[in-house]
């Protein structure tokens, strides 16, 4: 049985709702995309724009995971960059930094041309700071903003003492920061919602409530649903980490982690200005870090904190309540009007996983809590892939990735001890 949505802002502000309908019967397509997120939304669009033939299936409504639950934050953090340059250079030799560093920013440049391209409505701003928590921190700002400017993008740059913080956050931890004008932050429901509508109008058919029970390979893979069938030249897997589908080959790949948002009663306007002048999106440096942004409708939204045993936190407002109150001493007591969890899929070495589980079935997730621009990138590289041009998923395809074995329960409990050991050596810095 299908989920209603979760309780976000995002869902009570949804601009245009979705009404696909259930599967029912055998339909034939040439490509049959399993969930409704932003890594099968984003394909569907690149696919279909190619003339391909599409269906996707999602098993509650479009949005309804970690794309409808996120922070909004399109930034250049490309998650596991430093593993994923390792293992490119066996590849790549001297070009896998340049094409890594590229890769940071392909994402925001999809998703923007998508935007303009189809008429998006989704709150679309530019804008960025990574803040300094501590004082450590100022030299990693200062590395950043370095290779920033010797590769170009100064122009759109600022690093930020700790003494000018005033004019951009009035907050009291921050000891600088990094202002960066390339990236951006959204309403992602609005952004997948509209990116399905797009995808519909070239002709891809787009069902919810279809939840996915089996996929039966063959030389036409079969896709089988409660109440119907779809056969497909190839299929993408793109549940991340809301699905079971893949096993045994996908087995203690991915593991489900927790991550809490809320977003505030509405500000008065001038207030909202004084917390941020410039409506920034704003993420410290920490390794478990705080992020958090102003809405349209001028709501401070803010997350925060990961819970790796795999289940939803109790209670996030009051999670979540603390770590607004540092931030914003201003805003003690303030109500927090939504509050929500989604899973992220969590890589042990943070690269995204791309690949076959058959000749014909293809794969694509976990992007550790980095999913609004990298799930857009890796829809491109999976499109081009689908479509026969096969070097980028060949690049993906051949990283090495850290296998846990025995069941997921043990996979997130030593991914939770990992996180510990990481936090505990960032409380030292």
């Amino acid at each position: 049985m299908s989920a209603k949505r979760c309780a976000s802002y995002y869902n009570a502000t949804i601009k245009q709702e979705s009404d696909y309908p259930e599967l029912e019967g055998d339909i034939r397509v040439d490509v049959a995309i399993i969930g409704g997120g932003f890594t099968g939304v984003a394909t569907a669009v690149e696919l279909s724009e190619k003339g391909y033939k599409v269906a996707l299936l999602e098993a509650n409504k479009i949005a309804w995971g970690a794309t409808g639950r996120n922070g909004g934050q399109v930034t250049g953090s490309l998650s596991g960059d430093a593993a994923m340059t390792k293992q490119l250079r066996r590849q790549l030799g001297q070009e896998a930094e340049d094409y890594v560093w590229n890769l940071r920013w392909r994402g925001h440049d999809i998703i923007k041309n998508r935007v303009a391209k189809y008429g998006i409505d989704c709150d679309l701003k530019f804008g960025h700071i990574q803040t300094a928590y501590r004082p450590s921190h100022l030299a990693e700002l200062q590395q950043m903003f370095d290779e920033a400017n010797r590769r170009g993008m100064g122009e759109f740059m600022t690093l930020v003492p700790e003494q000018d913080m005033p004019a951009y956050l009035a907050s009291p931890l921050y000891h600088g920061g990094l202002v960066n004008r390339r990236n951006m932050h959204l309403h992602s429901v609005n952004l997948c919602l509209g990116e399905a509508r797009a995808a519909a109008s070239l002709g891809a058919k787009i069902f919810e409530h279809s939840q996915v029970l089996d996929i039966q390979q063959g030389e036409l893979a079969t896709v089988v649903t409660p109440k119907g069938t779809v056969k497909a030249n190839n299929v993408l897997i793109a549940g991340n980490a809301y699905h079971k589908l893949g096993r045994p080959q996908l087995r203690g790949m991915l593991f489900p982690a927790s991550l809490g948002n809320c977003a505030t009663a509405q500000l008065p306007p001038e207030l909202a200005k004084q917390l941020n002048p410039q409506d920034l999106a704003v993420y410290d440096c920490r390794f478990v870090l705080d992020y958090y942004r102003l809405t349209a409708d001028h709501r401070l939204m803010f997350g925060g904190g990961t819970n790796y045993s795999g289940r939803d936190p109790k209670n996030v407002a009051a999670e979540l309540r603390p770590a607004i109150e540092r931030t914003f001493p201003q805003l003690k007591g303030v109500d927090i009007e939504f509050a929500w969890a989604g899973m992220a899929g969590i890589v042990i070495n943070r690269i995204p996983q791309l690949g076959k589980i058959a000749p014909n079935i293809f794969y694509c997730q976990g992007y550790s809590g980095h999913g609004v621009a990298t799930s857009h990138i890796m829809a491109e590289i999976m499109g081009q892939a689908i479509d026969g041009q096969m070097r980028e998923f060949d690049l993906f395809a051949a990283m090495r990735h850290i296998r846990i074995p025995l069941n997921e329960w043990f996979g997130n409990q030593a991914l939770a001890l990992g996180m510990l050991y990481y936090t505990l050596r960032e409380n030292w810095r």
